[in-house]
């Protein structure tokens, strides 16, 4: 199936949000196709909706603005640096499973990572990619009578780091983040790493079976 990439640039959270929003709804309704949105998001903070919110630390303390958002997850940070990307799918389509999804959107960040000779992979237990013992990407997704919204963050760039450390990235304690650049030893040119995700992103299987 044939998935649209829409690339945003850089931009808001809340407006990226809204920009979500229509597009689900869209969905929905039958007026909209599925899409993946393509981005870098201005300096924020961001967590699920859950009582236990210890993973932003000193949230009043923090050097950038603090979102509650309806998807899965701690506390992560998004920023300059890094590739955001905000798959609208339509699950009753591919099978109505969030952990084959997850699985998916794993497996596509570890082919992307290996695509710059970063080896890649997954965690027992925990959701996300990881070179070795350190994080590369995180996950976190929200579903709408099964259409998908949220996704992934992929580490790109050295910048994308220094914000991480006032936080415990998705309440993971002790947990080292890391990103493409470091762990590949190339000097990366954010776009093309948008453009080769987005590549690799627009013919989906149609199903996340198997």
């Amino acid at each position: 199936m044939s998935v649209e990439v829409v690339s945003l640039g850089r931009i808001g959270y809340v407006e990226a949000l809204e920009i979500q929003n229509r597009a689900v709804d869209e969905l929905i309704a039958g007026t909209g196709g599925e899409m993946i949105f393509l981005l870098e998001h201005e300096p924020v903070y961001t967590i699920g909706r859950t009582r236990d919110q210890s993973s932003l630390r000193v949230a009043s303390y923090l050097p950038h603005p603090v979102i509650e958002t309806n998807r899965g997850g701690q506390a992560t940070y998004h920023g300059p640096g890094q590739l955001v990307g905000y798959p609208i799918l339509d699950l009753n389509r591919r099978g109505r499973d969030l952990h084959l999804y997850l699985r998916f959107l794993e497996g596509f960040l570890i082919n992307l990572c290996d695509s710059y000779g970063v080896p890649a992979g997954r965690q027992e237990g925990l959701t996300g990619v990881w070179t070795g013992p350190r994080k590369i990407a995180s996950l976190g997704v929200g579903v709408k009578k099964w259409i998908t919204m949220h996704g992934f963050a992929l580490n790109v760039l050295e910048s994308s780091m220094p914000a991480f450390s006032n936080i415990t990235p998705c309440g993971i304690s002790g947990v080292q983040m890391t990103n493409l650049e470091r762990e590949s030893g190339l000097h990366l040119d954010f776009e093309e790493v948008a453009q080769r995700a987005g590549g690799q992103f627009h013919s989906l299987p149609d199903s996340f079976a198997g």
